[in-house]
């Protein structure tokens, strides 16, 4: 009867063994399959220029809710958070390209020509646009669209970005500068080289902390979705990255998140 009894505790504990050999196996056969750049870690490329969402703190550390987001999301997949950074407007073409990041986290508004060239994560974030100027520059909320579409007016905007097709497209008289981040759409305002900036309204809307000289004379109700961008051909990533999202708007920590950085 004992060696019965000491055989079955055995074999318990030997089942058990297995199961948690099993269990380890799966995890890391499923991190395998997600096609990652670098394995156990979810390597995202952001443009720290575009406070709240990124920026580089005063360690240059990047910081701001979407790269809070970006490491929600990796906690939830059970990855460790690798954050790379490039110029805004070669993000997509780098995610398209594939191979050297997973995921582009950017402030990146969700839009058909984009989509065709990656594949975008649900959205998580609605946006508008603003205009600013400086408070001494006589342009007003009521002659905005008047004032800004003339010969030599200069509108600083960020490369690749929404608010530099909008610009384009409505104030066409007008000379559209584009920069390669917001803060040098900012600094150029501020130096006169510029009569107006425009670019996303939580960024304009950020930027007047630092350009108390500057106010905003024009809101524009666009509703930009932001998403991440995925390669197109890793949809197991995509899937699980919205998985994430899925959750951590469920739970709270997206609204938790934007009460922080907003």
């Amino acid at each position: 009867m004992k060696k019965s009894i000491k055989a079955l505790a055995l074999a318990a504990v030997l089942a058990l063994s297995l199961g948690a050999l099993a269990g380890c196996s799966s995890n890391s056969s499923s991190s395998d399959d997600l096609g990652l750049v670098n394995e156990g870690k979810l390597t995202i490329v952001t443009s720290p220029d575009y406070p709240p969402f990124e920026n580089l703190n005063d360690d240059g550390e990047a910081e701001g809710f979407e790269i809070a987001l970006a490491g929600a999301i990796a906690d939830k997949m059970g990855l460790e958070l690798q954050v790379e950074t490039m110029q805004f407007d070669g993000i997509v073409t780098a995610i398209a390209a594939g191979g050297k990041y997973d995921m582009g986290i950017t402030g990146l508004s969700v839009t058909p020509e984009r989509a065709e060239q990656i594949n975008f994560t649900n959205s998580y974030y609605v946006d508008d646009l603003s205009c600013a100027v400086m408070k001494d520059s006589g342009i007003t909320s009521d002659s905005v669209d008047a004032d800004l579409n003339k010969k030599g007016v200069v509108i600083a905007v960020q490369s690749g970005t929404t608010g530099e097709a909008y610009a384009q497209e409505n104030y066409p008289k007008a000379t559209i500068k584009a920069y390669g981040n917001s803060n040098d759409c900012f600094a150029a305002l501020n130096a006169g080289q510029a009569n107006a900036a425009l670019t996303n309204a939580a960024v304009v809307a950020s930027m007047l902390n630092s350009y108390t000289d500057a106010e905003i004379v024009k809101s524009v109700a666009t509703g930009e979705e932001y998403a991440a961008a995925i390669n197109l051909d890793n949809q197991a990533l995509l899937d699980a990255v919205n998985a994430a999202i899925t959750e951590l708007q469920e739970d709270g920590t997206i609204d938790e998140l934007l009460k922080e950085w907003m």
